[in-house]
């Protein structure tokens, strides 16, 4: 007797590349909602649009623009868009991280109180950017693409069943 059940027309499962680029959008998002709120973010009265001026800081730790905010607020929106599809998940995951890597190389070449250091960043971003840069590239490139027997228990119990692919 098998414990495999059709699924119902409509429904789909996500394939954990998919639930990653999900849960990091959503927290790419938060993190950029969180820039706007007073007392999560620090000197929230002195943060600028853009530029090393702003003396806002997210946590008290990470210096924030409004400019820094809005590009986690679109990070996170395109991680969520790409994440209802498998390889435009692994896409989001590995670009992304590819993208944090250079802004941490960024980071690291431009002096903290230039002009060229619009976003800004500090020391705690750019290491923040190195730690994320290497953790969205792994997980893009261990992450399966397809819903398999090998994913199913860990994600639905030692039953799941249905279209496995």
């Amino acid at each position: 007797m098998s414990t495999t059940r059709p699924s119902s027309p409509g429904t789909s499962r996500r394939a954990p590349v998919q639930t990653t680029a999900l849960v990091v959008g959503a927290a790419f998002l938060l993190v950029g909602v969180l820039g706007f709120v007073p007392g999560i973010t620090t000197d929230y009265g002195s943060m600028s649009g853009a530029g090393h001026h702003s003396g806002a800081m997210l946590l008290g730790v990470f210096q924030v623009s409004v400019l820094h905010n809005l590009l986690h607020l679109a990070f996170g929106v395109v991680g969520i868009l790409l994440s209802r599809r498998p390889s435009p998940a692994k896409l989001f995951l590995i670009g992304g991280g590819v993208v944090y890597l250079a802004l941490w190389v960024y980071g690291l070449v431009v002096s903290p109180d230039g002009s060229a250091n619009f976003v800004p960043l500090n020391t705690a971003d750019n290491w923040l950017h190195l730690v994320l840069g290497l953790g969205m590239v792994v997980l893009g490139l261990v992450m399966p693409r397809r819903y398999t027997r090998e994913t199913a228990p860990s994600q639905h119990g030692p039953t799941a069943g249905g279209d496995i692919q």
